[in-house]
């Protein structure tokens, strides 16, 4: 069985792209996850009012599947 976190996906850079598109700001992290069987990008976005937003980018397909503003974001 192939793993699908090593499946053809786009870019860190490319999914950060699609982000910015969206919400403007400065990545501030990205993590490459899955989530219910869908390999995701969850890129976070700070921005110009200091609010953070998670991003989540479908690594195959680009689409974007939530944006959610963050309450408690912890940078460690």
């Amino acid at each position: 069985m192939v793993n699908p976190m090593y499946g053809q996906r786009i870019t860190l850079e490319q999914a950060t792209n699609i982000v910015l598109q969206r919400v403007s700001g400065e990545v501030v992290h990205v993590d490459l996850d899955m989530e219910d069987g869908l390999v995701v990008y969850e890129v976070f976005i700070m921005t110009p009012s200091n609010q953070v937003f998670e991003v989540d980018v479908h690594a195959r397909t680009r689409n974007v599947m939530k944006i959610d503003q963050e309450e408690d974001f912890d940078f460690d």
